[in-house]
């Protein structure tokens, strides 16, 4: 554990917490007064939880797991239950991406890791967790989607699938838990500054060659919508918004051809 704690604080779970978006909630977390525990699978979690403390003077716990296991969201229930307190919030932020024609071009193995992370993981960890908030009353979840939810996702189309299934699970959820005392929000960002094009391999893309949006105000937006107790919040630019109101008019032919253009390998050498 990283940092020192003399009173008994809230507490807050993030995963894929070891860069991007993830470690900026951890951050937003710490600073606001919540102990926070910081699930990732790679090593880089330890060195990310100590810098959040330093930052913010918070306490941060570093755990490292594989969340595409069933194992390893077992692994991360028992470490938070060790600690022998409730979950008041709880950040489902770990994801990966496939790009690329999926009956030609990507491997069976990485879309259903993909499959593993984004949705079942997010699944379990949320079976485990919102049990003992809602029988408790209170409590608060996030889970980041994505504006790639709002429509299909070609060279992308599980990643695409999973956030919408993240976006309709929260919202499901939200609506069952209304009477509870315990919140769901779903964060939407847009193109965002973090690791995740180069390890989706989107780097030839007009996607991976657009401006992107900063983590830490992606984060900031979340956070803050999910402590009003918001059932979502589209992050980021203006352009996000944009995209998101168009969803609800543009069909759905229209919305996987205008995001084909932008994903398609290759793309990115014809915007330059």
């Amino acid at each position: 554990m990283t940092g020192t704690s003399e009173k008994t604080t809230s507490l807050a779970v993030v995963t894929g917490a070891s860069s991007g978006i993830g470690r900026e909630l951890a951050a937003e977390f710490a600073r606001h007064g919540f102990e926070v525990v910081m699930a990732a699978e790679d090593e880089g979690v330890d060195e990310a939880a100590r810098r959040v403390s330093d930052e913010t003077g918070g306490v941060t716990e570093p755990v490292r797991v594989d969340l595409a296991t069933s194992q390893g969201v077992e692994e991360l229930y028992a470490a938070i239950r060790a600690r022998g307190r409730p979950v008041d919030a709880l950040a489902i932020n770990a994801g990966v991406g496939v790009a690329g024609d999926f009956s030609r071009d990507t491997e069976l193995a990485d879309e259903l890791r993909l499959v593993d992370l984004n949705v079942r993981s997010a699944v379990h960890l949320a079976k485990r967790v919102l049990r003992d908030m809602a029988g408790r009353g209170e409590g608060r979840v996030l889970f980041t989607s994505s504006v790639a939810a709002t429509g299909p996702g070609p060279y992308q189309a599980t990643y695409a699938a999973s956030k919408a299934f993240l976006s309709s699970f929260s919202q499901a959820l939200r609506h069952e838990l209304r009477e509870t005392g315990v919140t769901v929000t779903a964060l939407l960002p847009g193109p965002t500054e973090t690791k995740f094009f180069e390890r989706a391999g989107l780097q030839d893309t007009r996607l991976g060659q657009m401006d992107k949006d900063d983590a830490a105000q992606v984060a900031r937006q979340g956070f803050e919508a999910l402590m009003a107790g918001k059932d979502h919040v589209v992050a980021g630019s203006f352009r996000n918004k944009v995209q998101a109101g168009a969803s609800r008019v543009v069909s759905e032919p229209a919305k996987a051809k205008l995001h084909g253009k932008l994903t398609e390998p290759g793309s990115g050498s014809d915007s330059k």
